[in-house]
Formats: C-alpha cells, sequence, structure tokens
C-alpha cells in the first residue's frame, strides 16, 4: 500500500500486511469461550482466603494466581488488539469493555491475599521464603516482604482496590475533556488557507515548514486549553491528592516513594537525572541556538522547536525496503536476533499499514503464550522505518523474557521496559549516518537524534521537576490551581531552554496536555531508559561480543531481578550519575557534528 492512497476498510486490506492473532485466539468465539470460564477461576481463587499460612498453602495459591493472571493476560491482550483494528467495530469495543471490567473485579477479589500472608509472624515468613517449596517464587516472596511495612489489613486493601476506578476519574476527565470537548479554532497558513486545527494534527502543523501556520496553530491550540484550565487543574489537583492520600495509608514518607517503590528504585535515581540533566543545560541552551541559526530567526519561538531545519526530506520507502533496513541495523546484535527479527516479519507479527478505524501511533503487545504483536502505521517516512525499529526492540525483549523465564516473572518493569526499543532506534540511525555524507541528509539524521535527546531526556525530565514539584505542593498543602500551575511548568521551560527560546504566555498551559501526569512519576523513566540504551548501544558498537553478550542476558532476565540489578548485569549503574552524564556527553558530540555540518552547506 502506498501511503498516497484513500483509506480503505480493513477488509479490503491485503491480510499479509495484517497480524495474525489466531496463535492467541483462533477467533472471536474462542475468547468468549476462555472468557466465559473466567468467573470460575476467580471464585477459585478466592477459596484460598483464611488458608494462606504455610509454603504450601501459599505456593499453591501463587500457582494458581500465576494462572489467572495468564488468562487475564491472554484475555486483555486479544481484546486490545481487536480493538485496535477498528475503533469503531462493536466486537472490539465490547471485547475490552468487558475484559477491562472483569480485570478490576478479580483484583479486588483476591486482594485479601497479600494482606493475609503478611499478617504471618515474622519468623514464619522468613521460614516460609526459605522453603524449597517455594522455590519457583522466592523472589516474589522476597519482594512481598519487602513490602510488607506498606501492606494494609484485608479489608482496607479489598477497598482501595474497590476504589480503583473511582481514583482514576481525574485521569478520565481529562481524557474525555481533551478528545471529545476540547475544539480549537481553524486557523490560516501563508497563503490564506483555511487549516483545521485538532488534538490529532497538531504536532503535525507544528512540525510544519509555513511558520505562519506554526504560530497560528499554537495560538489556536492553547486558546483552547486556557479556556478549560481550571477544569484542568481541578482534574490534575484530583489525582495529585488521589496520590498523596494514598501515600499517606501505605505510610510511605511521598507519593514519590510509593510510586518507586514497586521496582525498589531509590529515590536518588530519580534526583541524579535532574542534577545530571541541570549540570548539561549549556548544551541544549547551544542546540537552541543552532536551531535559530538555521532557520534564520531574529527570535525563535516555542511553536519553531519542532520546524524542520533541512525542509521537507522527500526520500521513501517501502516496506520491503523498511524490513532490510532494519535487519541491517540489528546486525550488531548477532545472526541469533536478526534471525528472529526475520520470524517476526515472516509469521505476521506486525499490522502494517493504516486502515479506517485503526487505531494511531504503534505499539508492541503481547502475552507469555502469544507472539509479542507490533501495531504501526506505515507511511513510507523515515520515521515510519525507526518506528518498526522501535517496537521491533521491545517485541525482542517480550519475546528473549518470555522464553527465557517462567511466566510468574516474564514481565519485565516499565522502568526498563523502553530501554531494548530505544537500543535498536539508535542502532538504526547510527548505522544511517555512517553512511551518509551528504550535508543535508546527513543534518537531517543529526537532528533527528538531537530530538530523540531533547524530547526523551531533556523534555521528560523538565517533566519529571514538574510532577516532584506538584505533588510536593499537594504534600505541603499548597493548592494546586491555575496560576500555581501555570507558573512552576512556565518556569521550567524557560530554564530548560535557556535565553535563546521565546517563551510565548500560551506555555503556561502545555502541563494540561501530558497525560502521563496523571500516571505519577512515570516521565521520569523515558530519560534513564534513553540514557541506559545509550551506553548500551555505544558499548555494542565499540566492545562488540563481550557487550551484546551482556545485553542479550538483560533482555532475557524478564522479571526476575529488580531493574536497577538487571541494568548493573547489562553493564549500566543507574544509581550512579555517570550513564545520564555519559549520554549527554554524546548529545554534545552529536551537537558538535551538527554545527560542524551546517557549515558545509
Amino acid at each position: 500500500m502506498s501511503e498516497t492512497q484513500v483509506l480503505k476498510e480493513r477488509d479490503e486490506m491485503d491480510p499479509r500486511y495484517q497480524w495474525d492473532l489466531t496463535p492467541m485466539y483462533h477467533d472471536d468465539a474462542a475468547w468468549e469461550a476462555d472468557f466465559a470460564t473466567l468467573d470460575d477461576q476467580v471464585q477459585a481463587m478466592t477459596a484460598f482466603a483464611g488458608t494462606l499460612k504455610d509454603a504450601v498453602s501459599i505456593g499453591a495459591y501463587l500457582d494458581a494466581g500465576t494462572d489467572l493472571s495468564r488468562k487475564l493476560s491472554n484475555l486483555y491482550c486479544y481484546a486490545s488488539l481487536r480493538r485496535s483494528e477498528d475503533t469503531r467495530a462493536e466486537a472490539g469495543q465490547s471485547m475490552y469493555a468487558r475484559i477491562t471490567a472483569k480485570y478490576v473485579q478479580a483484583m479486588a477479589a483476591i486482594s485479601f491475599a497479600e494482606p493475609e500472608i503478611l499478617s504471618l509472624p515474622e519468623e514464619t515468613l522468613q521460614e516460609i521464603v526459605r522453603d524449597e517449596q517455594l522455590a519457583d517464587h522466592k523472589f516474589t516472596m522476597e519482594n512481598l516482604l519487602r513490602q510488607k511495612p506498606h501492606t494494609l489489613s484485608a479489608p482496607e486493601e479489598k477497598l482501595l482496590a474497590t476504589f480503583g476506578e473511582a481514583l482514576g476519574a481525574p485521569s478520565e476527565i481529562a481524557d474525555n475533556l481533551q478528545d471529545a470537548d476540547l475544539v480549537f479554532d481553524s486557523v490560516q497558513d501563508s497563503a490564506g488557507n483555511t487549516v483545521e486545527v485538532t488534538g490529532s494534527n497538531y504536532i503535525m502543523l507544528q512540525m510544519s515548514p509555513d511558520r505562519t501556520l506554526r504560530e497560528n496553530a499554537f495560538v489556536s491550540f492553547y486558546k483552547g486549553y486556557r479556556q478549560h484550565i481550571n477544569t484542568f487543574a481541578s482534574a490534575y489537583a484530583g489525582a495529585v491528592k488521589g496520590a498523596t492520600a494514598e501515600a499517606a495509608v501505605r505510610h510511605y514518607e511521598s507519593s514519590r516513594a510509593m510510586s518507586m517503590a514497586g521496582e525498589n528504585i531509590p529515590g536518588e535515581v530519580y534526583d541524579n537525572l535532574i542534577a545530571a540533566v541541570r549540570k548539561h543545560m549549556p548544551a541544549m541552551y547551544r542546540y537552541v541556538a543552532l536551531r535559530k541559526k538555521i532557520l534564520g530567526l531574529k527570535e525563535l519561538h516555542y511553536y519553531d522547536v519542532y520546524a524542520p531545519l533541512v525542509g521537507e526530506v522527500k526520500v521513501r520507502y517501502t516496506y520491503a525496503q523498511a524490513q532490510q533496513m532494519v535487519l541491517e541495523a540489528v546486525k550488531p546484535l548477532g545472526k541469533d536476533y536478526c534471525n528472529l527479527v526475520r520470524k517476526a516479519f515472516a509469521e505476521r507479527w506486525i499490522d502494517v499499514y493504516p486502515n479506517k478505524g485503526k487505531s494511531g501511533g504503534a505499539y508492541s503487545s503481547g502475552t507469555y503464550d502469544s507472539n509479542p504483536y507490533i501495531l504501526t502505521n506505515f507511511t513510507g517516512t523515515l520515521d515510519s522505518v525507526s518506528t518498526i525499529a522501535h517496537e521491533m526492540g521491545h517485541s525482542m525483549h517480550t519475546w528473549h523474557s518470555n522464553h527465557h523465564q517462567p511466566p510468574q516473572y516474564a514481565d519485565y518493569t516499565l522502568f526498563v521496559a523502553e530501554v531494548a526499543s530505544t537500543v535498536n532506534e539508535n542502532l538504526l540511525i547510527e548505522q544511517l549516518l555512517q553512511k551518509e555524507q551528504e550535508p543535508q541528509m546527513r543534518l537531517y539524521l543529526l537532528n533527528q537524534y538531537l530530538e530523540n535527546f531533547k524530547g526523551t531526556v531533556y523534555r521528560q525530565t523538565m517533566f519529571a521537576e514538574f510532577e516532584k514539584e506538584a505533588h510536593g505542593m499537594a504534600e505541603r498543602g499548597e493548592a494546586l490551581s491555575p496560576a500555581a500551575l501555570n507558573g512552576l511548568y512556565k518556569c521550567l521551560v524557560e530554564e530548560y531552554f535557556g535565553p535563546e527560546l521565546v517563551v510565548d504566555d500560551e506555555v503556561q498551559y502545555e502541563w494540561a496536555r501530558i497525560p502521563h501526569f496523571y500516571r505519577p512519576f512515570y516521565v521520569y523513566k523515558y530519560a534513564t531508559g534513553y540514557s541506559t540504551a545509550v551506553a548500551l548501544s555505544e558499548a555494542i558498537l565499540k566492545e562488540g561480543e563481550p557487550a551484546v553478550r551482556r545485553y542479550r542476558e538483560f533482555l532475557s532476565m524478564g522479571g526476575s531481578a529488580y531493574p536497577l540489578d538487571e541494568l548493573r548485569h547489562a553493564g549500566v549503574d543507574l544509581a550512579t550519575p555517570e550513564p545520564v552524564e555519559a549520554a549527554l556527553g554524546k548529545f554534545e558530540r552529536i551537537l558538535e557534528d551538527a554545527e560542524k555540518t551546517f557549515a558545509k552547506l
């Protein structure tokens, strides 16, 4: 399919470029049959209540819980994938809504278990952890004991579980306001044409070479947010207060400590990240100055930060070419890795092209019992190729974890989730840069690299600072008013991007459009993950086999150890500032290359 063709209905598309979900469920009827058995399986789990007193009973419960988790995962994943195929279709919507509701019910039904286990005497718990009959769940039990001071009684845990949907209401309110109710004024471009502004096309408009269009879209977009800023502030304040209240109830010193405790990440990792990025802010100021110089502007405004630096790049790739580019990029990871990527391409793990109603964007999703599937909306751009490399990294991580770990340890944590994807992305751009000497195309590639750093390290760290301060304000009893949130955000933008950037008044409302803020203390993981990926990809290209071996072992660890320990195994210690410092050193070298390349134009 060419990107110039009109979107087709899904049943009109070539099935060779659609994912094959039959290894998970043969069809929707098979999913329905499995769904029908879910209540009985959840009910069987509740029969363990009051019996969890020794290694045998706890082991039986954990085995049953693993089986239930696998079933829930299969049912949820299939429904989610089917919904993504065509968001208008009733079948996928219905399956997704039903399994989501069942998941919440199941979590509430089994919420008795952890507090019941942790109510046992400390000496008994230590004996149970050491018992060989629980060897398959030893790390699970050790992790559970670590969280004992923050686990409530069984009735309290059940009460909190039943409030799951209610505590998610602020996020739903913000999502609905953005997706359904927020309307933006149409604008004119430099030729006088009327252009619609929407939440989905805004970033694309900000990447337009037409500065008049960028500015008008920017003003229109944030006018919409300004008109609803009180509602956004109330929704966000509700989310923050919900998190801080739960942290207090669970005896954590802060909502940040609670959010990081699940993965056993110390607060120093967060603080080291912010300190390292702030230390390297002059490099970002240099990049902003270079952007201003290349664009030939007297003033660089916020609506110029995504503008293309070298005009439109006309290069387009077929899907077959994209496959070869990805395979070439991952060659340093070894023959086995490349063969696995070929398998993904050949066995239809990927849903390639857009169709009417298909979910936008891209993701990787799978279960212990399925292939790790990839959704993309391939249009032939270099960004589309990079997206395939990125999502293939996720899928390779999932495949290695699933094939080297038992089901209870297969799921890796969110802290390491973006590492493999970004390693692949970096290997792709490094491979392209190695071959490209033509100044304009090379500058385009270097700018892509710099933008990745800007968006994933600098910008996400700025978001992390915003979250840290917003939650701190709530914990100190300060009001999260629109003025307070707007002022905090605008100040951070000024600090992170420096004196060469004109920070327009509209910028203060940008925080309201960041959905990740409703998942507290998540965004910093993008920055640490990217920094880790830079270190790993550099080591793979420089050291070769020893680094590749460590990396493949890391991919195979799943959730069998704490994420910092897994990354140490790969050769990266995020308990120190060094990986972030090294990554930002790489940013400075790329920036220097871009400055020299621009001088040749």
